[in-house]
């Protein structure tokens, strides 16, 4: 990971209200050159302290109405690696996450309704070789969504 110093945390805080704002933008407000405001945001993606850019979209407008967490039991942790994999196959687990305590993983999915869930988790998700147990939490709604503050 690459030292991140004051103008970064600058530019940082700028570009996660809007990565959408122009470099000559960003630099009229860092009191830098737009060509200095290039240079520090490319270092700080090849230094993969930004990991992502672009545009979220709302799953409600495509269709997808439950938002759903789900704990899975492996048989044996060791199977992470190929049970990652076989998620990776599913389009809506959007999010996986391999867990201490009572789940070996926990991954986070959308779908359409409950008989779209149902078929994700007995379609799918628990015939994944290494599955020994499944809980659904389904999320009723989102309070919170943002970005750690830099500080």
């Amino acid at each position: 990971m690459i030292t991140i110093d004051a103008l970064d945390k600058k530019i940082l805080q700028i570009i996660m209200k809007n990565a959408r704002m122009p470099s000559k933008d960003i630099a009229a407000l860092c009191g830098v050159s737009r060509a200095a405001v290039h240079q520090r945001i490319q270092r700080m993606i090849e230094g993969k302290v930004i990991t992502g850019s672009g545009y979220n979209v709302n799953p409600k407008a495509l269709g997808y109405d439950a938002c759903t967490y789900i704990g899975l039991k492996l048989e044996r942790g060791s199977m992470y690696r190929d049970v990652v994999a076989a998620l990776e196959k599913i389009d809506e687990v959007v999010e996986c996450h391999f867990t201490t305590g009572p789940y070996t993983m926990l991954i986070k999915l959308y779908a359409r309704d409950n008989v779209h869930l149902m078929d994700l988790l007995n379609g799918k998700i628990q015939h994944i070789t290494g599955v020994a147990a499944t809980e659904t939490l389904i999320s009723l709604e989102q309070s919170l969504d943002r970005e750690l503050p830099i500080t």
